[in-house]
């Protein structure tokens, strides 16, 4: 008898400790992650996304594709800033927004870059009837792309074969969104 209490408490004190060990493994690899998929600035981000519309995680995506949260960065194509804006783009979107756009180093600022970004994204979202595949396709190669795309059949209307994107950048772009969204979706919901 003594025994098999000896046997049980051993088998419930070891379900205990192995507990504990994956219980604080997961809360690691969860503080890990939260550092590689940060949430910064989301003071605006959440500002924004809820102004306009969007997906606020969405957008944490687009910025960590786009810049890694970086609000210096500065593209090869002259994008700049958090959600990589072109200048034209920029001022577009401003224009509409009646922000008075100064010049093209103001896109270095986080809170206005997040704002101009987030309502070029959502004009982009209403474009394509809230489908964000087709979206994020058109944030990175542009709408006139995008609407070649699908008037010459490479890519649907309704983003179903994103896969078939032909700009080898966009697709991987569009593809390592998708992935950072979920992964922004599971860490922080």
């Amino acid at each position: 008898m003594q025994k098999k209490i000896i046997k049980t408490i051993i088998i419930i004190t070891a379900i205990i400790l192995i507990s504990i060990l994956l219980f604080g493994v997961l809360k690691i690899q969860n503080i890990v992650l939260k550092k590689i998929y940060p949430i910064k600035y989301s003071e605006y981000v959440y500002k924004y996304a809820k102004e306009y519309n969007v997906d606020p995680t969405l957008v944490f995506a687009i910025i960590k594709a786009e810049s890694n949260f970086n609000p210096n960065v500065v593209s090869s194509s002259n994008a700049i800033g958090l959600m990589q804006l072109m200048d034209a783009t920029a001022e577009e979107i401003a224009r509409k927004l009646e922000i008075n756009f100064i010049e093209k180093k103001s896109l270095y600022n986080p809170e206005l870059n997040i704002q101009l970004g987030t309502k070029y994204f959502s004009n982009l979202m209403k474009e394509y009837n809230n489908n964000y595949l087709l979206a994020l396709t058109a944030y990175n190669a542009g709408i006139g792309n995008v609407k070649r795309w699908i008037e010459q059949g490479i890519i649907k209307e309704d983003g179903s074969d994103i896969e078939n994107i032909p700009f080898k950048e966009t697709n991987n772009y569009v593809r390592k969104i998708l992935r950072d969204y979920k992964i922004y979706e599971e860490l922080y919901k």
